[in-house]
């Protein structure tokens, strides 16, 4: 299992922004998934972005399309989600996730940070 520690999250104000990191534990970082996902109080943990391995390909849900970036530095093992215009309903614990493509393609099976906190006021 990767170590992942995720930072970043706090209280911001509609429309400002936000970048969250994930910083694996792993050396072989470079050889995995990456993925955010987020869950707000009452709902379902729900897919935000993945970038693949090398950055080959990344994915962001339709919610965020033009205001979020996902990135990774894989020489600091670490994966970022640029926020921009945030919004009161994009208030939600933020998670980030690591999947070897080469063993599942089920993020469950992966592993996952402890998420941070990230609050938007209206």
């Amino acid at each position: 299992q990767v170590q992942l520690v995720e930072s970043g999250g706090g209280l911001v104000q509609a429309g400002d922004s936000l970048r969250l990191s994930c910083t694996a534990s792993d050396p072989t970082f470079s050889n995995y998934d990456m993925g955010w996902f987020r869950q707000a109080p009452g709902k379902e943990r729900d897919l935000v972005g993945v970038i693949s391995w090398y950055s080959v390909m990344t994915y962001l849900t339709d919610s965020v399309k033009g205001r979020f970036t996902i990135s990774r530095d894989n020489a600091k093992n670490t994966v970022y989600l640029q926020m921009n215009s945030l919004k009161p309903e994009d208030t939600a614990v933020y998670y980030c996730a690591a999947r070897n493509p080469r063993i599942t393609a089920n993020w469950q099976n992966g592993s996952w940070g402890q998420g941070t906190q990230v609050t938007v006021s209206s």
